[in-house]
C-alpha cells in the first residue's frame, strides 16, 4: 500500500511540475472565465486594408484589366456596402457545381480528407505585422464561400525571410449559402497564434453558390506587442490528467504488472485476410494512415505497401509539405499512378533536389500529375518531370504563373498527354504548337487566359490538324481568335463536347461563325459565349436546332438575344441545366421567372446590381 501511494505521489510531482499547481490553474481559469484584463497592459489596435495581393489560384477577370480580378482585394472597399455584380470587385473563375459535371473534369482522389473543403485560394500582404484580433472580409455578393483564413509567419515585404516559414489557422468552417446575395461584413471569431503576421490567406468553395462570390476587402486588425494571454499556455485540469504517458507508465509501473495479461500476437487480425486489411485501411487519410503504422509491425508492413499510394493528394496538406515530406513517401510510392501536389512547395519548401528525387523514384507509373500553384516549379522540374513520366496522360499546370516560357517546351516529350491545363501560364506560341504537333492525343486542353499566345488562329488549325479527337478546349480570354480560325477549329475537331470562348471579343455573328458552330459540333454539351455582345436570336435557334445535347449554355452580356429564341432553345434541348442570361438588355426578371416557372430543371441565371 505504501508502494502504491508512493507511485501516486511521484506521479502527481510530475504533473505538478508541468502544468503548475492546481490553485494557480483554477485562478487562471476564473480569471478569463470574468473576462479579467485589468493586470494585462493594453495595446492600441491597428485596422490596415490589404497592401498587396501576392498570389491566387484563380480569377474571372483578365491578366490586362482590372475588371473582377483578385487585384482589386487591395486596398479601401471599391462596392460596399452596396450588393450586387460589379466589375470592381474580386471574382473567382467558378461557382456551383457546374464544372464538375463536365467531362474536363478529373475524378477526386481518393483518401481527401473530409475536412478539406477549399477550391480557391488568395494571399494578401499587409503593410505591418501584428497579433490578429480581428478579420473582417467585406462580401458585395452571394457571400458564403470563404472556409479558411490562415496567417503566416513569413513577412512578404521583409529583406529578410525566416528560415522556417509557419502557416496558423485562425478559423475554419464549411461552406455556406445565404439566404440572399446581399452583402455582409464576415467576421468570424479567429484564433489566437503566438507570431505577428501580415500576410492573410483566404481560402475558398462556392460549390454551393448559386453564382460568383464577390469580395471587395479584406481587413487585418491586431497589436503589435504580443498579449499576454498568447504568452501563458493555461493549464486546465481535466479528468483525462488523472491518467498518465506510456512513457510515465512504463517508468512507475514496470515493475507491477502482470505478465499474464501481456499479449504478443495482434489477435484477431493475424486471422483476416491480406487484403481485407488493405481494404480497410484504403479509407484512412494520409495521416491517419502515418500514425497507425507506427502501432505494431504488422499494421506498419500493410499502412507502408505500395498499393495504398497509388493516389495521393498532397494538397490538403501543402502549408506542412517539405522535401523530407516527400523523402518520407518515397519508398512507399513505386506504384504511384495519381499525384496531386497543387499549392505545395511555395516560399522554399520544396525544391527542384527533393521534387526530381521524389519524381525519379516514383514516376514511372505516373499518369496523373496535378501542379497547379506551385511557385516552386522552373524549367528543370519540367525537364525531369518529361524524363521521369514516359506514360503521363494527364497535367495541370493551372496558375503556374511564375514559370519561364522555356520551360513548356518539354511538355512536347509527353507524347501520351490526353488532358493538358496550362490556364494562367506563360506558355508562348512555338511551345503550343509544338505541344500539338507531338501530342496528338489530347482530349481536353485549357488555354484560358494565356495572354502570350500571339496567333490564337494559327493554333486553332493546328488544334483541327492534328488533334481531331479533341473533346474539350478552353480559350477564355483569348483576345485574337477570329472567325476564320473558329471555323477551322469546329471543321477539324468534330467530336467537340465543351467550348469556352467566353470574352473573346474578335468573334462576330455577322459572320455567321456561331451558326457554323452549333452545325458542325451536334456533341456539344458546353458553350460560353460570354460577353459577346453580337450574339443574336439566329444564333440561339441554329443552336436549338443542331445542339440537342447542350447543358451549359453562357450568353452573358449580349443585346440581341430575346425571350422567344431562348424560349426555343429550352423546348429543344431537354438536357440543358444552365443558362446564364445576365446583362441581356432584353431578358428582364420578369421574363427569367416566367421561363424558370415553364422549365424548372434548368437553372436561369441574371446577376443584378443595386
Amino acid at each position: 500500500m505504501l508502494t502504491l501511494l508512493s507511485m501516486f505521489y511521484y506521479i502527481c510531482l510530475r504533473r505538478r511540475s508541468r502544468s503548475g499547481t492546481r490553485g494557480e490553474a483554477l485562478t487562471s481559469r476564473r480569471a478569463v472565465e470574468s473576462g479579467q484584463r485589468a493586470v494585462l497592459p493594453v495595446s492600441v489596435e491597428v485596422e490596415q486594408y490589404a497592401k498587396e495581393v501576392l498570389d491566387f489560384s484563380s480569377h474571372y477577370g483578365s491578366e490586362n484589366s482590372m475588371s473582377y480580378t483578385m487585384w482589386n482585394l487591395a486596398g479601401v472597399p471599391n462596392v460596399y456596402p452596396s450588393s450586387g455584380d460589379f466589375t470592381q470587385t474580386a471574382v473567382f473563375r467558378a461557382y456551383g457545381t457546374w464544372w464538375e459535371q463536365c467531362a474536363s473534369a478529373p475524378p477526386p482522389f481518393r483518401r481527401t480528407p473530409k475536412g478539406f473543403h477549399s477550391q480557391d485560394y488568395i494571399e494578401l500582404g499587409f503593410e505591418e505585422p501584428v497579433y490578429p484580433t480581428a478579420v473582417e472580409v467585406l462580401e458585395t455578393y452571394y457571400p458564403g464561400a470563404i472556409v479558411q483564413i490562415l496567417a503566416c509567419s513569413y513577412n512578404p515585404f521583409s529583406q529578410n525571410p525566416p528560415t522556417d516559414v509557419r502557416w496558423e489557422v485562425l478559423w475554419s468552417g464549411e461552406p455556406t449559402k445565404m439566404l440572399t446575395p446581399q452583402a455582409r461584413q464576415f467576421s468570424p471569431t479567429i484564433k489566437h497564434i503566438n507570431f505577428p503576421t501580415n500576410l492573410l490567406r483566404l481560402e475558398v468553395n462556392s460549390s454551393l453558390l448559386d453564382y460568383y462570390t464577390e469580395l471587395d476587402a479584406v481587413i487585418l486588425r491586431g497589436v503589435k506587442e504580443r498579449p499576454m494571454l498568447a504568452l501563458y499556455k493555461m493549464p486546465v485540469i481535466d479528468i483525462s490528467d488523472l491518467s498518465d504517458s506510456e512513457e510515465e507508465l512504463s517508468d512507475v509501473g514496470g515493475p507491477f504488472r502482470d505478465s499474464k495479461h501481456q499479449r504478443t500476437g495482434n489477435g484477431y487480425f493475424d486471422k483476416l485476410p491480406y487484403e481485407l486489411i488493405q481494404l480497410i485501411l484504403s479509407h484512412l487519410t494520409l495521416p491517419d494512415l502515418s500514425r497507425l503504422a507506427q502501432s505494431c509491425k504488422l499494421l506498419h508492413q500493410h499502412c507502408c505497401d505500395p498499393l495504398q499510394y497509388t493516389q495521393l493528394s498532397l494538397q490538403p496538406y501543402w502549408g506542412r509539405l517539405s522535401d523530407a515530406s516527400l523523402g518520407h513517401l518515397q519508398s512507399r510510392c513505386t506504384l504511384l499512378q495519381r499525384l496531386n501536389l497543387s499549392w505545395t512547395g511555395n516560399r522554399g519548401a520544396l525544391t527542384l533536389t527533393g521534387f526530381s528525387s521524389f519524381m525519379k523514384a516514383c514516376g514511372l507509373s505516373l499518369v496523373c500529375l496535378e501542379l497547379s500553384c506551385c511557385h516552386f516549379l522552373n524549367e528543370a522540374c519540367m525537364e525531369v518531370v518529361s524524363q521521369t513520366c514516359p506514360g503521363l496522360q494527364e497535367l495541370n499546370l493551372s496558375s503556374c504563373d511564375r514559370l519561364n516560357s522555356q520551360a513548356f517546351t518539354h511538355i512536347s516529350k509527353l507524347t501520351r498527354l490526353r488532358r493538358l491545363v496550362l490556364y494562367r501560364t506563360k506558355i508562348e506560341q512555338t511551345a503550343i504548337l509544338s505541344i500539338l504537333t507531338f501530342c496528338i492525343e489530347l482530349r481536353h486542353l485549357n488555354l484560358g487566359s494565356c495572354v502570350r499566345i500571339e496567333d490564337y488562329d494559327v493554333v486553332a488549325s493546328m488544334l483541327a490538324a492534328r488533334c481531331r479527337s479533341l473533346c474539350s478546349l478552353d480559350l477564355w480570354r483569348c483576345r485574337n481568335l477570329t472567325d476564320r480560325g473558329l471555323a477551322e477549329l469546329v471543321s477539324g475537331c468534330r467530336m467537340l463536347e465543351e467550348l469556352d470562348l467566353g470574352w473573346c471579343p474578335t468573334l462576330q455573328s455577322s459572320t455567321g461563325c456561331f451558326q457554323h458552330l452549333a452545325r458542325s459540333l451536334p456533341r456539344l454539351r458546353k458553350l460560353f459565349l460570354t460577353a459577346n455582345r453580337t450574339v443574336c436570336d439566329s444564333d440561339i435557334e441554329e443552336l436549338a436546332a443542331s445542339c440537342l445535347s447542350l447543358q451549359h449554355l453562357d450568353i452573358l452580356g449580349t443585346r440581341l438575344v430575346s425571350a422567344a429564341s431562348l424560349k426555343k432553345l429550352l423546348q429543344s434541348c431537354p438536357q440543358l441545366l444552365l443558362l446564364d442570361v445576365s446583362f441581356c438588355s432584353q431578358i428582364d426578371m420578369r421574363v427569367v421567372q416566367e421561363l424558370s416557372g415553364s422549365f424548372p430543371n434548368v437553372a436561369i441565371k441574371k446577376s443584378f446590381t443595386q
